[in-house]
């Protein structure tokens, strides 16, 4: 059999074993998808890790991905190993920024961390978890990095103040609010005047 054909075979069994808590199935670049209902997750993590013919024992990783333009501007992405199958899937449910995904962790331990870095950057809630808090960014940080409208520059900066002799905050202060790059190869030549250059124009050029 096939990967393709294995891969087909598992989605039809967990799209028919999970009828009502799958909203699609799809096989893309030799990976499969599931796209489940947010308030299902629990339920369907067990029947991965449990299930004789998914045996998805292993979480590899838990991940967010932002899209502001929705109104559940995140997804949720969770992927899964089954080394007794030698298969892996991947599970995506959509939440907003006010309603909490319900916790794996006592599905699978590991997933602390991975759900802790998940709040951390985009600041997606989990309920029951045991210790959501902050895990990359210090516990003063305002805002979530990888989410598409935080500033490129972040809100805040750390120096060392030399009359209090210790590391403090302050807001970022950029010397150059704005530079436009056009990215050209330096063979084509940019399509603007440089400084100086205007000086040449006529008698050079």
């Amino acid at each position: 059999m096939s990967k393709t054909d294995s891969l087909n075979e598992l989605g039809e069994h967990i799209a028919g074993a999970l009828d009502q808590d799958v909203k699609g199935v799809e096989i893309a670049v030799g990976e499969l998808t599931v796209e489940i209902h947010r308030d299902r997750v629990a339920k369907v993590m067990r029947f991965l890790r449990d299930d004789p013919v998914c045996r998805f024992t292993t979480l590899i990783d838990i991940c967010g991905v932002d899209w502001p333009s929705r109104s559940d501007r995140f997804d949720v992405v969770y992927h899964l190993l089954s080394m007794h199958h030698n298969q892996r899937v991947r599970v995506i449910l959509t939440t907003d920024e006010d309603t909490p995904v319900v916790s794996v962790t006592d599905v699978w331990p590991a997933a602390n961390w991975f759900e802790r870095e998940a709040f951390d950057m985009y600041g997606v809630l989990f309920d029951n978890h045991p210790d959501l808090r902050r895990i990359l960014t210090d516990y003063g940080f305002h805002g979530h990095p990888l989410r598409k409208d935080f500033p490129l520059s972040g809100f805040t900066q750390v120096v060392y103040d030399e009359e209090q002799k210790r590391v403090v905050y302050e807001p970022v202060s950029l010397v150059q609010e704005y530079r436009e790059f056009d990215f050209l190869s330096p063979w084509e030549g940019a399509k603007y005047v440089l400084p100086g250059d205007e000086k040449v124009e006529g008698k050079d050029a």
